[in-house]
């Protein structure tokens, strides 16, 4: 079967169907995921994070690195107990500037009813609301944290952000690396992983 050929005086135009334009990502590595929103999806999550740490320059035993994962396992574990939708997965982005001073976590879910409360300093808070003692943990260890809701959907956006990665690896045994990676992670990032990966072990 063929189709009628297109008129050639006919000024009639086909429709276009329009395409939503997201918002250009901030420059810089990044690296993203959905997990399944269980303890074994938050413990992955953790994991990739901090192979994905160590290529970018920031070694397995440093405390950016130690501290950065710690706080990736916190928001997942958050993510977990007090995000869960069943059904429903969490994402991670991590996210660094281009010049390695600031890494910047965020984790998303798809629970609406409840929300963490905002941020306090250490001393006040008292740990009792729903986040319990991991947004009080992400708050003594990360430069700033806060929340927001998801802009695509129902749910919501935990992030923190720790900063002076590069003054605190000179700080430990006049580490001083640059940022390995420069694009978002694909085909070729996978591989430059793997390498890390086994220079680590």
């Amino acid at each position: 079967m063929t189709t009628k050929p297109i008129n050639p005086t006919d000024t009639t135009q086909p429709a276009t169907p329009r395409t939503l334009l997201k918002a250009p990502s901030p420059p810089g590595p990044a690296f993203e995921m959905r997990f399944t929103s269980t303890p074994r999806g938050a413990r992955l999550a953790r994991r990739l994070a901090a192979v994905r740490l160590d290529a970018w320059g920031i070694p397995y035993g440093t405390d950016p690195h130690d501290t950065i994962v710690l706080i990736v396992a916190e928001l997942t574990a958050n993510a977990v107990s007090h995000g869960h939708v069943p059904g429903r997965d969490f994402h991670l982005r991590l996210h660094a500037t281009p010049d390695g001073r600031t890494v910047r976590v965020e984790v998303t879910d798809t629970r609406t009813e409840r929300h963490p409360r905002r941020p306090t300093a250490p001393q006040e808070a008292d740990g009792t609301d729903e986040a319990g003692r991991g947004l009080l943990l992400v708050t003594q260890l990360a430069t700033r944290w806060d929340w927001h809701p998801r802009p695509d959907g129902p749910g919501k956006t935990v992030w923190a952000e720790y900063e002076q990665v590069r003054a605190a690896l000179r700080e430990w045994n006049g580490y001083d690396p640059g940022v390995r990676e420069q694009a978002a992670p694909g085909a070729g990032s996978d591989r430059r992983v793997g390498e890390a990966r086994g220079q680590s072990n």
